[in-house]
């Protein structure tokens, strides 16, 4: 099915760039593939812009195209052919790529034709396929937006406006995508983030660069403190590191010549070279050095929430999916051979703790293995490869849990697992990674003295982050709770609400005593109606507001408004605290 999906929508992407030439003769057309949730098509159209009414006539044209039935006729031209064909049709962009492609080898094109019924040709396209044999299958059709888009990527080129849009088998299928899209928005974790007061960014401190607010903060802390909690139970030792190293550590590491884009420049200073560290793992191969290491003491669990800085493009940054800092649950785990099978168990056990603990169920694992053939990119062992990646198979398979296996997606010194989500938002993303390392042992020279006395030098590495970072994670909670958050992470947890001004000085001795009960409680005492207070808590979504008039005061009772009901209940104060404190110390609402 999802290669018959992506058929559908390579071909709509043709029909597409079809209707806007029957709209715009002299537009100059780019690339049009086919994605994830869609396609697009990016076009010059010489100065002129694409409206939100341009894309409702290129969504009617293209109904008309797809009504006509029109076949999809494939056929191979030579390089001189195709060039010829698209110089004649004043395709600049077309004719850019097949000189290159010239050069990289090809010595034929592949042309999909679109004929209709009377066998005329209305539109010929350069592509190597596959597509749907008639427009007929596309069976709903949706233009969604326009953006700019750089030809091929780079700022030095012009800019294009690229078209994106969706399409099914069935006006259902397409119905149903949309609602979700419109549910996308409302859990937006940019806008909710905003509304919620959590993060901002700043073009002064720059792009990619979160600013946690409070309520943010507050609930960042919670997670690691979820984590700190769970790693010392798990036998992990905690560690701090600084934010940046000599560029001896990273060359050792081998993440200079294999990373070096994806890190900030060196600095040049008095004593040597610097890098702001991108990954925390040279960092704990050190201290794993630092001094002796039995057989007795492995396996050694290192964590730290450390962060790290990533050198991204700034048209690739998106709200807290992809920053410039970002703060890793990472740690490292040291061991024996004959330990490596058990340790990564218990990471994969630890993760699905977590995500039991988040009511996160939508998920699966992917063995990301390397490639021979771009051995350019990874260590050359092959033995070392078979093995590694044939005890995590091992692992997943012995824990009967989904997973896939996946050719050139290891990391450059091992295998790992990612664990990959579909988001209530239908967006597909990886969460965790669990990695195995058979590389630090020689480049950081880690060794154990085993039971005869002797050294020995086989030490796995695992390198784990199973919340991966707070801003990656945090985007993804935000919009799976919809930013109704769990009262053991909600930022405020209770709203007192006095009826009217005279009962403000009971209702603060009541924000006191539940303050002092560790709970977050803020006090409005403010000048409005108490019902608009209730609604204002409500919007905030706050878990619990307590309503204090002279009817609480007389029967020694709170009137609680539950988040999410109409209704009233009333409580013991000493009650409700205990209900509450509950809730947190067991992170179940």
């Amino acid at each position: 099915m999802q290669d018959q999906l992506h058929k559908i929508r390579h071909t709509a992407s043709h029909v597409l760039a079809q209707a806007v030439l029957e709209l715009y003769p002299d537009a100059k057309l780019a690339i049009g593939p086919a994605i994830d949730d869609g396609f697009y098509y990016d076009f010059d159209l010489n100065g002129q812009t694409f409206s939100e009414d341009t894309l409702k006539e290129l969504e009617k044209m293209m109904r008309k195209i797809i009504g006509q039935n029109q076949t999809m006729v494939q056929s191979t031209k030579s390089v001189a052919e195709t060039r010829q064909y698209f110089k004649e049709k004043n395709q600049p962009y077309k004719v850019e790529l097949i000189d290159d492609l010239e050069k990289a080898g090809e010595t034929q094109f592949g042309f999909y034709d679109l004929v209709n019924q009377e066998g005329n040709s209305k539109f010929i396209d350069l592509c190597k396929g596959p597509h749907v044999t008639s427009t007929k299958e596309i069976g709903a059709v949706k233009l969604l937006k326009v953006a700019g888009a750089y030809w091929r990527g780079s700022e030095k080129n012009p800019m294009l406006q690229r078209i994106y849009g969706t399409a099914f088998a069935t006006q259902q299928e397409l119905t149903d995508y949309l609602a979700m899209l419109e549910e996308a928005k409302k859990r937006d974790h940019r806008k909710i983030g905003q509304d919620q007061e959590l993060f901002f960014f700043d073009e002064m401190v720059g792009k990619g660069l979160v600013l946690w607010l409070p309520n943010g903060t507050i609930i960042r802390d919670e997670i690691e403190r979820l984590a700190v909690e769970f790693e010392r139970e798990a036998g992990y030792q905690r560690v701090v590191t600084p934010h940046l190293a000599k560029e001896e550590l990273f060359l050792t590491s081998g993440h200079l010549p294999y990373y070096k884009d994806g890190m900030y420049p060196a600095m040049i200073m008095d004593d040597g070279t610097y890098y702001l560290k991108a990954m925390n793992c040279p960092h704990h191969h050190r201290i794993y050095g630092h001094g002796l290491r039995s057989y007795r003491d492995l396996p050694l669990r290192l964590a730290e929430y450390g962060t790290v800085y990533r050198n991204e493009l700034s048209g690739t940054l998106a709200g807290l999916l992809r920053v410039r800092a970002l703060a890793m649950n990472d740690a490292h785990i040291y061991c024996r051979k004959d330990q490596v099978k058990d340790e990564f168990k218990r990471v994969i056990e630890l993760t699905m703790c977590y995500f039991k603990l988040f009511n996160l169920d939508n998920f699966w694992f992917r063995l990301s293995k390397w490639s021979p053939d771009h051995a350019d990119k990874y260590i050359n062992e092959p033995e070392n490869w078979k093995y590694t990646e044939q005890v995590l198979r091992e692992v997943l398979q012995e824990m009967e849990v989904t997973f896939v296996e996946a050719d050139d997606e290891a990391a450059f010194y091992g295998p790992k697992v990612d664990i990959q989500f579909k988001s209530v938002i239908g967006r597909e993303e990886t969460m965790s990674t669990v990695q195995l390392d058979f590389v630090a042992k020689t480049r950081f020279g880690l060794h154990y003295t085993d039971e005869t006395g002797k050294p020995n030098n086989d030490v796995f590495v695992i390198h784990r982050a199973p919340l991966s970072t707070h801003e990656r994670f945090m985007a993804f909670l935000i919009e799976h709770y919809a930013g109704i958050w769990p009262v053991w992470l909600a930022p405020v947890q209770v709203i007192v609400a006095p009826v009217g001004e005279q009962f403000n000085e009971q209702a603060r001795a009541l924000s006191d005593q539940i303050k002092q009960a560790g709970i977050r409680v803020e006090l409005d005492d403010s000048n409005e109606s108490v019902g608009k207070k209730v609604r204002a808590a409500e919007q905030k979504k706050v878990p619990y507001t307590l309503v204090v008039g002279q009817k609480e005061i007389d029967s020694g009772e709170l009137t609680v408004r539950l988040r999410g009901s109409r209704d009233m209940v009333t409580t013991a104060i000493a009650d409700f605290i205990k209900q509450v404190q509950a809730q947190v110390t067991s992170r179940k609402d």
